[in-house]
């Protein structure tokens, strides 16, 4: 598909570091103790190691749809392909709706952790110092943000090598001074199989996972600036999830064998807010723990900046296509970002920290997951499977293994977060709230639908671009070159 206002500058590197900033950044480091939590015991480590296992078999599906429409926006352009034929602008619009909400909130909870750690280092400060603070975070990267992709892409990069550095003293203290029988001592009924107690613990556990690991898809919604990107998406989001799960579960079993479990459950103790300081100041002293935790501060920045980056594309390539308010559409004259879009998840992002932040980050997370689920997780693995069948002559650089195996995995992962959402946060009904949100963007659809003269009030246009583009042969339009000696996809 043509794309005449991005430019493609990001390569692989750029973008699976994109990927990863924005899949480690605070995320881990704050939880770790809620993951404990979930389970009751060091057991947690399974929740890890199903939230690797979703979010690889999910960025499965991500890969393909990626690979063969390369446009700005992600998902917006996956649903807008396939559910055009029954129901016309209906699922991107709703897709574009939840996302201004569930991308910026999933921000929100990295700004947090940012404020979390900070306390680390400054234990006097007030909730409304803190308060002000996350604020500011906030503007500095919407300031930072407000420059060119080339410049963006080097600024990432720099972010990720800080990441691996934080993460990786983390790991090697813990590692040298491992106690296995902390780490691997459990609790008796630790996996009673055929008590609820343990699957409503793995239900949360799982959903923490998968939030931990989102951001496997953020280079995605820049597919409109990737270079090669029938090659480079698939391979930075399968890259990035393998990678991160290495590092996670290296985390996550040497922090067991240096602190304690029942300490990140006391929320009094600093493990509880603090885990990774807790661990280099237990390990390599007062100093090492201050250090490291100044560069968790840096990692948590790039993860928001990572993530604010690749979301404020998605209205922009909704409102191009007249799917969302047209002001939406708008590049910057010279940087050639979109403007209403950067400006809008910043506002957002900064209400869900304040919600955060006068709740609490586990209940944060239940509600930007409930959210996410419906018109972004679900409707776009059905979304794989329609395009499979509508357009089989799709040009697909990338087709999933073992398919349709990974997208049933994926399913039922999602539809067991899902489920178990309003058991893991009593009270909050993250369910009752998600559905409502979805039925206010239907409410919305209809009132812009009218407005505009589009399906059910108009007839419905059919743009099957990506396809077009491979029939004719114009590779350049889809954004990629067959690779010498690469077969065609079969229709």
């Amino acid at each position: 598909m043509p794309d005449k206002g991005f430019v493609r500058r990001v390569g692989p590197f750029q973008a699976t570091a994109i990927n990863m900033s924005q899949m480690c950044g605070i995320g881990p480091f704050v939880t770790i103790p809620l993951m404990v939590a979930a389970f009751g015991g060091p057991q947690a480590v399974t929740g890890f190691v199903a939230g690797a296992l979703l979010a690889l078999c999910d960025g499965l599906v991500w890969a393909e749809l990626s690979a063969a429409m390369p446009g700005s926006g992600g998902s917006y352009v996956y649903l807008r392909q396939a559910f055009q034929y029954r129901t016309g602008r209906l699922m991107p619009f709703l897709f574009v709706w939840t996302a201004m909400l569930f991308i910026p909130v999933g921000m929100s909870t990295g700004i947090v952790g940012f404020v979390q750690y900070l306390g680390y280092l400054a234990p006097g400060m007030g909730r409304t110092t803190g308060d002000l603070i996350g604020l500011g975070v906030i503007a500095l990267v919407i300031a930072l943000l407000w420059r060119g992709i080339e410049h963006i892409a080097r600024i990432t990069a720099v972010m990720w090598v800080v990441m691996i550095v934080s993460v990786g003293c983390v790991i090697v203290a813990s590692l040298t001074h491992f106690d296995a029988d902390l780490a691997f001592t459990y609790p008796s009924d630790a996996f009673e199989l055929t008590g609820n107690h343990f699957w409503i613990g793995f239900a949360g556990g799982l959903t923490i996972g998968i939030y931990d690991y989102l951001g496997y898809n953020t280079a995605a919604y820049l597919g409109a600036e990737i270079k090669d990107p029938g090659r480079t998406l698939p391979r930075a989001i399968v890259f990035s999830i393998l990678g991160i799960m290495t590092i996670y579960l290296l985390l996550q079993i040497g922090t067991l064998g240096v602190i304690d479990w029942h300490r990140m459950t006391d929320p009094d103790d600093v493990a509880s807010t603090s885990v990774a300081s807790a661990v280099l100041e237990e390990t390599w002293g007062k100093g090492a723990a201050d250090t490291v935790t100044v560069l968790i501060l840096i990692t948590a920045f790039a993860s928001v900046f990572a993530g604010l980056l690749g979301g404020s594309r998605v209205p922009y390539d909704a409102a191009r296509d007249r799917v969302f308010f047209r002001p939406y559409a708008k590049l910057h004259a010279r940087h050639r970002f979109p403007v209403l879009g950067l400006a809008t998840m910043g506002v957002v992002t900064s209400g869900g920290f304040l919600l955060g932040r006068h709740t609490d980050l586990a209940t944060l997370i239940q509600l930007l997951t409930a959210v996410m689920v419906l018109v972004q997780a679900l409707a776009q693995i059905l979304a794989l499977s329609v395009l499979r069948r509508r357009q089989p002559a799709l040009r697909r650089p990338y087709r999933m293994w073992l398919y349709p195996l990974p997208s049933f995995v994926a399913l039922a992962g999602w539809l067991v977060i899902y489920g178990y959402a309003d058991k893991n946060s009593p009270g909050r009904h993250p369910i009752e709230w998600s559905l409502a949100w979805v039925a206010l963007g239907c409410v919305a659809f209809v009132v812009w639908a009218r407005l505009e003269k589009v399906w059910p009030f108009g007839p419905k246009e059919i743009s099957e671009d990506f396809l077009t583009a491979g029939a004719a042969g114009t590779a350049e339009a889809a954004g990629d070159d067959p690779a010498p000696g690469e077969p065609e996809p079969v229709p």
